[in-house]
């Protein structure tokens, strides 16, 4: 089987991929495993060398690996820079807090002494998407390598070449030889590489129906997995907001990455005394919004990263129109080559229409107009998501209250939109998936909490 990358700006062919054998990934497995339990013992001193040696090479050639996400899956060229310096922040985040996240714990009990400790698992499998293709896989390397594990990385097909890509550059580091290895397999062999005993655990970033074949695959051998999948992310406008600031930040927060994030804000519950205002506003601004080629300057929409993608955005959209959505801008499939959709604009959007219970994965935002900050929490937690949420008052008191204690979901922002930040947990509830990466609760993840009793003979 051969997996193509097919550039979505253009349709043109970028590289070719030749699915690894079964007896190919045997040995990759064998290698990974046999690469970890030297890691293991590699003091925390020496990870953190290689790893800043990562951050520094990322940084080094961003220039390069940005531009190799714009060729296999259409990110916007200055949007991908941004994503390989914060890729090294991670790194280095990482690098730095590792030893103090994993160092023993003394408990107060009557023996002699009692503490906890961490270890690594072994082999983590990661299985991660194409929206983020870099960033994606270092949130989750980054700590796992750290704790002590190696890693092994199922991406998506459109972007094997940045799987290589990653794999290259741990190798470039000096990480030991088969550390992080990349393998270029389909999904059978990926529901084997779980099953496989020398894999210890698994995370995976992607779709809902994805999640929950993977973690079942894993439960048939209990194994521990963490799920980060799709949002349907609230952004509550409240009467007493600073309109101008929501707009600028809402238009980023829904159409950056050409709106490909699971934590987007997708959903724009605003109360309907400052709801006229707020509309106009947004969608004059996202109107302004330049499509076209990502890797020129100035533009901040590029294509979608496969046409089926583009295309099943545009039958999301059709159905909620069909079913009583308003279209204020955009909406249709230009003419041309590439997997474009331009930025769009539903309003009058209730429950029942696409729009409002499905996840739209890319430029499209949603307008919802509620009577008051009841109906708008009540609607934002009216979701089978829970991955992010945020909240706009100049209110501090207020926004905290709502952020912490009614928006139902992993995090919650007051002010600002939903995004990832190695120093706080990510995470979702309900269908967005469980457990947590980032912060020291990424870390602890995938290492075993190991408790030890010590009594005087």
């Amino acid at each position: 089987m051969i997996f193509d990358s097919i550039n979505p700006a253009n349709g043109d062919k970028v590289n070719s991929f030749e699915r690894m054998s079964d007896d190919e990934v045997q040995l990759i497995l064998h290698q990974c495993a046999e690469a970890q339990r030297g890691w293991a013992n590699a003091p925390f001193g020496e990870r953190a060398r290689l790893l800043t040696a990562v951050a520094d090479l990322l940084l080094e050639n961003r220039h390069t690996y940005a531009q190799l996400m714009t060729e296999e899956m259409g990110k916007v060229y200055a949007q991908g820079i941004a994503e390989v310096e914060k890729c090294a922040w991670g790194c280095r985040y990482y690098a730095e807090h590792a030893q103090r996240f994993l160092a023993p714990e003394d408990v107060a009990t009557e023996a002699h002494h009692s503490f906890v400790s961490y270890k690594p698992l072994g082999v983590v499998l990661a299985v991660m998407p194409w929206n983020f293709p870099l960033w994606q896989v270092f949130r989750f390397a980054a700590p796992a390598l750290m704790a002590g594990n190696a890693a092994l990385l199922k991406h998506a097909p459109n972007v094997f070449g940045c799987a290589l890509l990653i794999e290259n550059i741990f190798a470039e580091a000096g990480l030991p030889a088969n550390l992080f290895r990349s393998l270029i397999i389909d999904v059978p062999q990926t529901t084997r590489v779980i099953h496989n005993p020398l894999v210890a655990a698994v995370s995976i970033t992607s779709s809902v129906a994805a999640g929950r074949a993977v973690a079942s695959e894993a439960g048939k051998v209990l194994k521990k997995c963490v799920l980060e999948l799709g949002g349907s992310d609230a952004f509550i406008v409240l009467e007493d907001a600073d309109i101008d600031q929501a707009v600028e930040v809402g238009i980023i927060g829904r159409f950056q990455n050409s709106g490909q994030s699971c934590i987007a804000a997708k959903r724009f519950i605003v109360v309907e005394s400052v709801y006229e205002e707020f509309q106009s506003k947004f969608v004059d601004k996202a109107s302004r919004l330049k499509m076209g080629d990502p890797s020129e300057d100035g533009v901040y929409i590029g294509p979608q990263a496969r046409v089926d993608l583009r295309d099943s955005l545009h039958d999301q959209v059709r159905r909620s129109v069909d079913a009583g959505a308003k279209l204020l801008l955009g909406g249709e499939v230009p003419d041309g080559p590439g997997a474009f959709y331009p930025p769009s604009v539903l309003a009058g959007v209730k429950a029942g229409m696409a729009a409002w219970s499905e996840e739209l994965f890319g430029p499209v935002a949603t307008l919802i107009k509620v009577r008051d900050e009841q109906e708008a929490i009540e609607v934002a937690n009216a979701t089978e998501f829970g991955l992010g949420g945020a909240v706009w008052t100049r209110d501090l008191a207020r926004g905290e209250r709502i952020a912490a204690d009614q928006i139902e979901s992993g995090a919650a922002f007051v002010n600002d939109m939903s995004k990832s930040d190695p120093r706080m947990p990510f995470g979702g509830i309900r269908n967005s998936g469980y457990g947590r990466e980032l912060s020291i609760f990424g870390i602890r993840e995938f290492v075993n909490v190991h408790a030890v009793w010590v009594n005087e003979a």
